[in-house]
């Protein structure tokens, strides 16, 4: 192993980057200077896949393959300029800028200036880690085209995330398209959207752009020449590039014209935005349709905090907080996707849940792959760069270059440890995965990297440490001038050490040497006492700075002897690039490997953080039936913040009792209880066991829900308004497959009005057989249980007690759910009795109320023959669930049988009919 004694020194001018990008361009968001390489003076390169460390070689670049030139307009607005003219694969680029809220855009041709050309994955990560430009971290780019005429509403889509070669495809063509696109939008959190420059402003708006610049204000949009959205340049793109183990892709896209000709604009612009292109079939193209997963629309993620907290967006007090225990990027990844894609897909659903109960019970398997994954980097980030081409050779491409392979070699130096802990493994998953592990092609990419890399090189934390790997990454005798760079590069560091040595004898000061990524080699000493021996600093001492007793300085023997080393180390890393080079072009030809070793790395690291969550909580595997029934179910999210369990409920909703409306005083935990079963449904159809002694779930296609909002000024929209978008969002999306969950409707106006709408919104939703849970305050809602057989009375209960001394009643609440409708009257205004308004308008108020309530009493009693109807119907539908999905013996099978017979003739009795089954028609 190659490392170095130098002290090394963290950087404190620098802001914690990554994939090489400057400290200038995230320290001055306002800077108009083009994200081009790092100038000599910015003391910044790039450094791929290594965190917080920069390169301190800079200078001029190496032979270019192709010239780089950009083009500095860009029209004022949020959106950004079009790009208008033609080109060819060998144009030039135009430059980006950090402009608040605004990145100029690359255009194709009409070149007005020249410019350093950018080098690939530069500018995403600037632009992203600026505080003026859209969410942190974001690095996808989705190219969005709509049809026109006859085809508008056919909606095609393509999305590729900088830091994972993967491009995905999809088409969207049914009920409820504009608002499927916003939701998938929505969770690819993009960091720029191209649309049609016909669809923009230009073109007077489409209904889809006005949607994606009302949802999306923070993200960059471009609008492009609609030529360039051309469905047959985008398969021929995916011809060329699509990776020969993912080609049955291109069966399912070849007549999905939408789709395609959004990625045949979106890899035109990424080769230009990242001066690169992607290598001949290196890259992982899917087709993914909306109906492989549930959708969960943007608002209902935010209702339920699927992935960020409402009152504090940097809390763990998530679905995601409380279910990532991840240890890499890809596994976190993986996670978030779906938590806001649940599958659909019983058997898959089951397989992964076969495979977390093996990990529970396997205590090596759980810990052995723990450990394995662990040490595994971010594949993707680095299959995403060692796929692309660069049309400019730079040092610090060729830097970076020489980086990724180090990481690759210590990716696949993994491989091994990872086959031993799955090798006795016996679920159908981890099999699949052991298989995929060992590919022959692992070995022979690992076998090809050691002809040219030293096996001593490894990758390590640090920048300095990571400089000497680099330095010494290529194996000598393979390029004699390469050696001799080395040697050179070796005596000015040795040179260095000596004259730090000779300075520190000198002037009788403890010295040492240290180095930093920005400004290379430098002096430090720790001072005792904080006064020199002649009572000043030396004046050789230049650049001083000091921090308590510690001080870090140069001199101008030691200034030129880093730019030597610079040079040298500029020789050492072009050299070794074009070895380097030589050896990807070898290391693509078996790339489709690295894809399954990044798919079983982030699933592995996935499962397992779900298995982990079962060893801190109580959980159950669910199973998944007709019906939606829940012992004990608990709130996720709560349990953690609270550190014990909360109170816990049963939930059942069937064919037969689809409908639950929920009432109870307020504070008594109804808004909880809805939030509790829809993040119990999510995590069930992700494949982890739920909060709860039993489950079982219907496989919900859509989760929608309701929750009380606030005014929204900015677009001057009330209360009420709002309640009435989201619900005709769901009347229009629903389906009978839907998890419908509405907490508060109609608040927002008068309450007969109120008391109006949320009837007939009801009344609708019993039409179908959907799974709805219904919370609300008005009590006349109580009355369709008696009108639809499917409809249902729950409610959360309190306990009253009274003072001994005072006789003052007060309220507990109990959290706990029960059949019926709430027996609590004026809970309202035992509420305002907390509050300073006078006694005498309480008691008032109390009057008016009961007179209200005794007129409404008598509505809520049920006649025979409804009863009646609700029996025969309870019935019928439990046979048939019984039916579908019973797997009891035979004299189980009696025995229940016995029982809903015994329910059955209870229930006519209760309505004045005649108890026996063989006096009825049904």
């Amino acid at each position: 192993m190659f490392s170095s004694s130098t002290e090394e020194v963290g950087d404190t001018s620098e802001c914690g980057q990554t994939w090489g990008a400057s400290p200038t361009d995230q320290t001055r968001p306002n800077d108009t200077t083009s994200y081009g390489p790092a100038s000599a003076s910015s003391g910044s390169s790039h450094q791929g896949l290594e965190e917080g460390s920069t390169s301190s070689s800079h200078g001029p670049s190496l032979p270019r393959v192709a010239s780089g030139q950009f083009h500095q307009s860009f029209r004022s607005g949020r959106i950004n300029s079009s790009i208008l003219a033609s080109t060819s694969d060998s144009s030039s680029l135009r430059s980006h800028a950090g402009t608040p809220k605004l990145r100029r855009t690359p255009g194709f041709a009409g070149v007005t200036g020249t410019h350093p050309a950018r080098t690939p994955l530069t500018d995403h990560t600037a632009t992203s880690c600026s505080s003026a430009t859209t969410t942190s971290g974001a690095s996808v780019i989705v190219a969005v085209v709509e049809g026109r005429g006859l085809a508008r509403g056919e909606i095609g889509m393509a999305s590729l995330n900088l830091k994972c070669p993967e491009l995905i495809l999809s088409q969207f063509a049914d009920t409820g398209t504009y608002a499927k696109v916003i939701t998938k939008i929505h969770i690819l959190v993009p960091l720029e959207i191209l649309m049609p420059d016909t669809a923009s402003e230009k073109g007077k708006g489409t209904k889809l752009f006005s949607l994606i610049t009302e949802n999306f204000p923070g993200v960059a949009f471009t609008a492009i020449q609609r030529k360039y959205f051309n469905e047959r340049k985008g398969l021929e793109y995916i011809q060329q590039l699509c990776a020969p183990e993912f080609g049955t892709v291109l069966m399912e896209v070849q007549a999905k014209y939408y789709c395609l000709a959004a990625a045949a604009a979106l890899l035109k612009y990424l080769e230009f935005i990242q001066n690169s292109v992607y290598a001949g079939k290196s890259l992982k193209v899917s087709f993914k349709g909306s109906e492989q997963t549930a959708m969960i629309d943007s608002t209902s993620a935010v209702n339920l905090e699927l992935v960020v907290n409402n009152r504090d967006h940097k809390s763990e007090h998530t679905l995601l907080g409380v279910l990532n225990h991840t240890k890499t990027p890809g596994g976190a990844r993986r996670l978030r996707s779906n938590i806001l894609e649940p599958l659909v897909d019983v058997d898959t659903i089951n397989i992964r849940l076969d495979t977390i109960q093996e990990l529970l019970r396997d205590e090596e398997l759980f810990f052995g792959l723990k450990n394995a994954i662990a040490h595994f980097l971010d594949i993707d980030q680095l299959l995403s760069v060692l796929v692309q081409i660069p049309k400019q050779e730079t040092v610090q491409v060729a830097e970076a270059k020489i980086t990724h392979v180090i990481q690759l070699k210590h990716t696949l130096d993994l491989v091994p440890q990872l086959r031993t802990v799955l090798k006795n493994c016996n679920t159908a998953l981890l099999k699949a995965y052991v298989t995929s592990l060992e590919d022959n092609r692992f070995d022979v990419i690992l076998e090809q990297i050691k002809t040219v890399i030293n096996e001593d090189v490894t990758y390590l934390k640090g920048s300095l440490n990571m400089r000497t790997q680099k330095c010494y990454a290529v194996r000598p005798d393979i390029n004699e001038f390469l050696d001799i760079a080395r040697r050179a590069y070796t005596e000015i560091v040795d040179d260095i050490a000596g004259l730090v040595s000779q300075m520190a004898e000198k002037y009788g000061l403890p010295m040492r040497t240290s180095y930093s990524t920005a400004r290379g080699f430098f002096i430090q000493m720790k001072l005792e006492g904080g006064v020199f021996p002649e009572g000043k600093l030396p004046s050789a001492f230049i650049k001083v700075t000091k921090h308590k007793n510690n001080y870090s300085f140069t001199i101008a023997d030691l200034m030129k002897m880093n730019d030597r080393c610079d040079e040298a180390l500029r020789e050492i890393f072009h050299m070794s690039y074009v070895v380097i080079c030589q050896l990807l072009n070898t290391i693509h030809q078996h790339i489709h490997c690295l894809y399954k070793l990044s798919d079983a790395v982030s699933m592995l690291d996935m499962l397992l953080s779900l298995a982990n969550v079962c060893t801190i909580s109580d959980y159950v595997r669910p199973e998944f039936t007709d019906t939606l029934a829940i012992k004990q179910g608990r709130h996720p999210i709560l349990e953690r913040m609270v550190g014990q369990q909360p109170v816990s409920n049963n939930s059942y909703i069937s064919e037969c009792s689809n409908f639950v409306i929920i009432t109870g005083p307020n504070m008594s935990g109804k808004s909880t209880y809805l939030k509790q079963v829809a993040l119990c449904q999510i995590m069930a159809q992700i494949g982890s066991f739920v909060p709860a002694e039993y489950a079982a779930f219907r496989i919900a296609d859509q989760i929608f829900t309701r929750i009380g909002v606030d005014d929204d000024f900015e677009t001057n929209s009330s209360t009420f308004m709002l309640e009435m978008k989201e619900i005709s969002y769901i009347i229009h999306n629903v389906s009978d497959r839907s998890l419908i969950i509405i907490d508060e409707l109609g608040r927002g106006t008068s309450a007969e009005e109120g008391i109006g709408i949320c009837h007939s919104v009801c009344e609708f939703l019993l039409s179908l057989k959907a799974f709805t849970l219904f919370a609300t305050h008005f009590l006349e809602l109580c009355t369709l249980e008696s009108l639809y057989p499917n409809a249902e009375n729950q409610h959360m209960e309190v306990q009253h007690t009274r003072s001994g001394d005072t006789g003052a009643e007060s309220v507990v609440y109990t959290y706990l759910l029960n059949r019926g409708c709430s027996e609590e009257s004026h809970y309202g205004l035992r509420a305002a009795e907390m509050t300073a308004i006078p006694s005498n308008i309480i008691q008032e108020a109390k009057m008016i109320a009961s007179k209200v309530s005794q007129q409404l009493l008598a509505k809520h009693q049920s006649d025979p023959g409804t009863q009646r109807q609700r029996a025969v119907y309870k019935l019928a539908t439990r046979l048939l669930q019984t039916a579908r999905n019973s797997r009891l013996d035979r004299d189980s099978l009696r025995m229940y049988l016995k029982g809903l017979k015994k329910q059955y003739e209870a229930e006519l009795l209760a309505a004045g009919q005649p108890a026996s089954m063989d006096t009825e028609e049904e």
